[in-house]
């Protein structure tokens, strides 16, 4: 069974090292492709936009019938559909033909987003499922580094297009290992009842679920600075700073892989520490809450400085601090439902956190930088961050307070 379960839980980090790389190769080009089809910022941030709407969307659809089918076949076939929409990306000759690729990896990731985190929650029991979920998540900044790397180097070197080419590849493979990989019992860990019930059921008991409403809320506001940050710097930094393309593609990359990497790992860490400290509840919350305060001030200080070892001090930090949430945060969304409907909590969180954050922010920090500046778009941009820590930081304390 531990054999087992290592093997499935190392396909499914792999997959989800590619899922964020995919993700994020057009902020590495973006310059280029605003450049090829004569785009200002705000109509570039739809290729950002585009993806968010369709990924949240489709997550609830996709979180249903994670539920419901065999969820090694969902993966298969969602890793598949967004590599071939990525490898379509790189072939686009028109800004819609890139829209609607971009839009096809949106579905694609919307399989695997929902019904990954429930097939590790069914690997491994609830007391490792923090450390577990975090080391999972490490392919966020991993990913989110090459796709930049990736970006900014192939990019300079080549065109825009191959990036998409290099980028979408290895996919097809990855389909094939998703296909065989081993499928886990509903439940197999959770003392509930894992039987399925029905979506609207399920929607009912999230609506009044106190800490699934709270999580969502503060991943939601995280979630808006975050994805603007990550689409927009380095763009900023290009045009604003003045720096290299191909430099910022590898210095952005190697920032947010050290800060993510360890940012995760102490996160997950952490929270397993707090939440022993704190048995009656609530010590990932509090990890969560001190992080997202502490990093408005460093994304703030990022934008306002002007040199280049200064400006990725402070990205450094403030991404640290960012992803100290990925494992707490992922883990409570996880174990305050019941295994019976999973993936359909994550499905709806994603729609949530997408509709009212990232699917926003692209569009709205290029509107507001095209009006003033990217750097003063960076710099409000902090604010969600702070209101998101706040909100975590009560939730700390009425779980403390609804346990004494």
């Amino acid at each position: 069974m531990r054999t087992k379960s290592s093997s499935a839980f190392r396909i499914l980090s792999l997959i989800n090292f590619f899922n964020y790389l995919d993700r994020y190769l057009v902020a590495g080009v973006l310059p280029k492709i605003e450049q090829q089809f004569h785009l200002p910022h705000n109509r570039a941030g739809l290729l950002g936009s585009i993806f968010m709407v369709v990924y949240m969307v489709a997550s609830p659809v996709t979180g249903y019938l994670g539920d419901r089918v065999p969820r090694k076949f969902i993966v298969a076939a969602s890793v598949l559909v967004w590599s071939l929409a990525t490898l379509a990306s790189g072939l686009s000759t028109s800004f819609l033909m890139l829209l609607v690729a971009r839009a096809m990896v949106g579905i694609g990731e919307a399989g695997y987003g929902t019904v990954a985190p429930s097939l590790i929650c069914d690997l491994y029991p609830k007391d490792a499922r923090t450390r577990m979920l975090s080391y999972f998540y490490l392919a966020i900044p991993l990913g989110a580094a090459a796709g930049y790397a990736i970006g900014g180097a192939v990019g300079a070197a080549h065109s825009w297009q191959m990036v998409f080419f290099v980028g979408g590849a290895p996919g097809l493979l990855l389909s094939i290992l998703a296909f065989f990989m081993p499928e886990p019992q509903r439940g197999a860990f959770d003392p509930v009842e894992s039987k399925t019930i029905p979506f609207r059921a399920a929607l009912k008991l999230l609506s009044g679920n106190k800490t699934f409403l709270v999580t969502t809320a503060g991943m939601t506001l995280m979630t808006f600075s975050i994805g603007g940050l990550a689409y927009w710097m380095p763009t900023f930094l290009e045009l604003e700073r003045g720096m290299p393309a191909g430099r910022i593609g590898f210095l952005f990359g190697a920032t947010t892989a050290l800060a993510g990497i360890s940012g995760t790992l102490v996160g997950g860490l952490v929270g397993d520490r707090m939440e022993r400290i704190n048995p009656q509840g609530g010590g990932g919350f509090w990890v969560s809450g001190w992080g997202l305060i502490a990093a408005a001030p460093l994304m703030i200080a990022s934008a306002r400085l002007h040199q280049p070892v200064p400006i990725f001090v402070c990205l450094f930090f403030a991404q640290f601090l960012l992803f100290l949430n990925n494992g707490p945060l992922n883990a409570a969304l996880c174990n305050c439902v019941s295994p019976a409907f999973r993936a359909a909590a994550v499905g709806v969180n994603i729609l949530i956190i997408h509709l009212l954050g990232d699917a926003l922010s692209p569009p709205l920090i290029g509107a507001f930088g095209s009006h003033f500046s990217l750097a003063s778009a960076v710099q409000a941009n902090s604010l969600p961050v702070v209101v998101g820590g706040i909100l975590l930081l009560w939730e700390a304390s009425r779980t403390r307070k609804d346990h004494c």
